[in-house]
């Protein structure tokens, strides 16, 4: 059964329109890379998933999310590409009472792999200085909810192709992260990066660099951390589950090195699922 897009195991061309999902933002989505008809990191993804789920009382079977992900990845023509993955509350309920609604929706969807010059992964990249900033609400912190308005918007600040990302804080002037990434900092001889407590995406990619970074020997230190962090930084990066990680050379009136355990990083996450795939022509 072949399909660009999936509704609960079956193909669709469009998702019922009393989905919460289109009305509230109702649910949860994952951005799955696949490289060689595997889903890359999948249980860290999961596990992501359901805290979600948990966290929003919407009840799915793991198994089945499982088995029509890997079902969908071999139905495709290309064995590389990425995998969205939403699920929502479905239909049902009257406005924000979510009583009756006791079927969620399993929607996924194929698209190729993106590409960017190869300039981002080895030279680095410049990060627009976002003026929107992210609510503070504890309970969805870390969540990757259908509710994205706040990165659409910051997204939207900028044209100029010479920023490829752009970082967002919060009411408070702390940093959180990328519009679409996780934001890291090697600074007073450990590893820094917002802790996440109040706003933000928990990245299944960031959690590799925390793991990684620990194994390397390295002290992680999240924490609640202001712009004034980043003047004592040696080397900055961002990093999401489809990019790996990109060298972060300027921001501000700030400027770094592509630095050592940037590199090692790209590396490591290269051997799961190499960035050359990502290179533009250009």
């Amino acid at each position: 059964m072949a399909g660009h897009c999936w509704l609960n195991g079956e193909v669709v061309a469009t998702l019922p329109a009393t989905d919460r999902g289109l009305h509230y933002g109702d649910g949860l989505f994952e951005t799955i890379r696949v490289e060689n008809n595997q889903p890359v990191w999948w249980l860290q993804h999961l596990e992501r998933l359901l805290k979600g789920c948990r966290c929003l009382s919407i009840v799915i079977e793991s198994g089945v999310v499982e088995q029509e992900l890997k079902a969908f990845i071999t139905s495709q023509i290309a064995s590389h590409g990425i995998v969205k993955l939403m699920v929502t509350r479905g239909s049902g309920g009257r406005g924000y009472n979510s009583t009756g609604a006791n079927h969620p929706n399993r929607l996924l969807l194929w698209y190729p792999l993106p590409k960017y010059p190869v300039s981002y992964f080895l030279q680095g990249i410049k990060l627009y200085d976002c003026q929107t900033r992210l609510g503070q609400q504890p309970v969805l912190a870390g969540l990757k909810h259908l509710n994205r308005l706040e990165q659409i918007l910051a997204r939207q600040e900028w044209t100029d192709n010479q920023f490829a990302e752009g970082l967002m804080l919060d009411l408070n002037q702390h940093i959180v992260e990328g519009t679409m990434t996780n934001i890291f900092w090697v600074a007073e001889s450990e590893v820094q990066t917002p802790a996440l407590t109040y706003s933000g995406v928990a990245g299944v990619c960031r959690q590799f660099v925390l793991e990684q970074a620990a194994q390397l020997g390295l002290t992680v230190k999240p924490g609640e951390y202001k712009v004034a962090a980043l003047a004592r930084a040696k080397e900055v990066f961002v990093c999401n589950s489809v990019i790996g990680v990109w060298p972060v050379t300027g921001y501000r009136h700030w400027n770094w090195p592509v630095g050592k355990l940037t590199q090692q990083l790209q590396a490591l996450i290269n051997a799961v699922m190499p960035c050359e795939r990502l290179f533009s022509e250009h």
